[in-house]
């Protein structure tokens, strides 16, 4: 079959009923946004390959999840779960490496009246921490939740709290009552913003 000739959903819905070569022609075709997203980022300890991999596995998700009576293109929609997979590659692994500090701090902790703080802080009360260690981490969400509030309009800190919480674009697009698309562009700007020193 001649690939090139038809559009991306009927190439899906090719590898979807066990053309194998119809999911290899997708990977090769959007095996460049995995470059892409590859370029902008760096994980200490791990080669490139090792993120292009993860990068792979993000693409081969979107090519399995992607539903065609959205209103994202499948390229859109591969961009941002191979974006995520590299994301969550470099958390797992900075989790692994950082293992401490990680028993310190949470980014979100609970009110007494239920409601989830960004950024705030949970300290354990175990005698082995080091006190330095808490209070760098204390004063480091204090400049960072400062930041989010003084940089972030108050849509943009509404997506990242409910992006932080793990809810996709479908859903914080749903509990705020805007589209994917608009989800998409505040998720942009945030990381515009907070990627400035």
């Amino acid at each position: 079959m001649d690939y090139t000739k038809m559009d991306d959903n009927q190439i899906l819905a090719l590898g979807r009923a066990g053309e194998d070569e119809a999911t290899e022609f997708l990977l090769q075709k959007y095996g460049y946004l995995v470059k892409r997203e590859v370029r902008t980022v760096y994980l200490i300890g791990a080669e490139t390959e090792d993120l292009a991999q993860e990068g792979m596995i993000g693409l081969f998700k979107a090519i399995r999840d992607y539903s065609p009576d959205k209103a994202a293109s499948f390229s859109t929609f591969a961009s941002v779960c191979i974006r995520r997979q590299i994301q969550n590659a470099i958390t797992n692994s900075n989790r692994k490496k950082h293992v401490p500090l990680n028993s310190y701090v949470s980014l979100y902790m609970n009110s007494e009246e239920g409601d989830n703080f960004m950024l705030e802080e949970r300290l354990s009360t175990s005698r082995e921490e080091d006190p330095e260690k808490l209070l760098i981490a204390r004063e480091q969400i204090e400049d960072r939740n400062a930041r989010i509030k003084k940089e972030l309009s108050k849509l943009e800190q509404q997506v990242l709290k409910l992006y932080l919480q793990g809810l996709s674009y479908e859903e914080i697009a749903e509990q705020l009552g805007k589209t994917e698309k608009s989800i998409d562009n505040a998720l942009q700007r945030i990381r515009g913003k907070l990627s400035k020193k």
